[in-house]
């Protein structure tokens, strides 16, 4: 695989030059990379396909949303696996266009993660009504950080094995992420970034949470805001 130091020594232009003169850790600097990552997160790949496919606007569509789970709905496998991976790579792509122009500068790339992210949930060119943020805040996290893969996945089986549902077993894995990234010793700063972008991706999920919250309940014999049965 091509290092992302090497391949910022094959580039270079004023503008990138510029961003490279710039100390570590510079604010103005990751908050221009978080706003080319913001960019990248607007190419809503699920939107975009079924427009191509079908010539109908997705967030009309089943749920709404136009993120892969969605798609496949609408298109079947292949359209949830051409979303997932177009949108996870989109998040790859954020951090890794951001450690080339930072030369890997930890508070840049994590601008990036949060700005692929908004992107995504927020892309201005469809109103600012976007998905859910799973596959690309996954690609984004992955790509800053590969150590995170093994833990988030356990903490995902974790989930799922206690809730039995799909989202809240997501969900817990993403509310993980901050405590593994104090963990691996990342600056205090990458921990907030993404702790934020973990509570922009949950409350995404808001609805689906109390859905999987009460078919929790139900299956446990516990109505909604009662007490289980004697």
């Amino acid at each position: 695989m091509l290092d992302p130091a090497t391949l910022g020594t094959m580039t270079s232009t004023p503008l990138i030059d510029w961003f490279r003169s710039r100390p570590p850790g510079d604010g103005l600097r990751a908050g221009l990379c978080g706003i080319v990552a913001y960019v990248l997160g607007c190419l809503a790949t699920g939107y975009y396909l079924v427009r191509i496919r079908t010539g109908k606007d997705i967030r009309t569509l089943e749920s709404g949303n136009i993120g892969a789970r969605n798609v496949g709905r609408v298109l079947g496998k292949g359209g949830f696996f051409i979303t997932f991976f177009g949108d996870l790579g989109k998040g790859v792509l954020a951090v890794l266009v951001a450690r080339v122009l930072s030369q890997n500068d930890p508070l840049s790339t994590g601008a990036a993660i949060l700005g692929a992210l908004a992107g995504h949930l927020w892309p201005a060119q469809l109103g600012f009504r976007g998905g859910k943020g799973v596959s690309t805040g996954l690609g984004a996290v992955l790509m800053f950080d590969y150590r995170l893969a093994i833990p988030l996945a356990a903490a995902a089986l974790v989930g799922y094995v206690v809730a039995r549902r799909t989202v809240a077993a997501g969900m817990f894995m993403f509310a993980c992420l901050p405590p593994l990234s104090w963990w691996f010793r990342h600056d205090v700063r990458i921990v907030a970034l993404l702790g934020l972008a973990c509570i922009m991706i949950i409350a995404a999920h808001r609805s689906n949470l109390f859905k999987d919250l009460a078919a929790i309940r139900a299956r446990r014999g516990t109505p909604p805001g009662g007490t289980p049965p004697t």
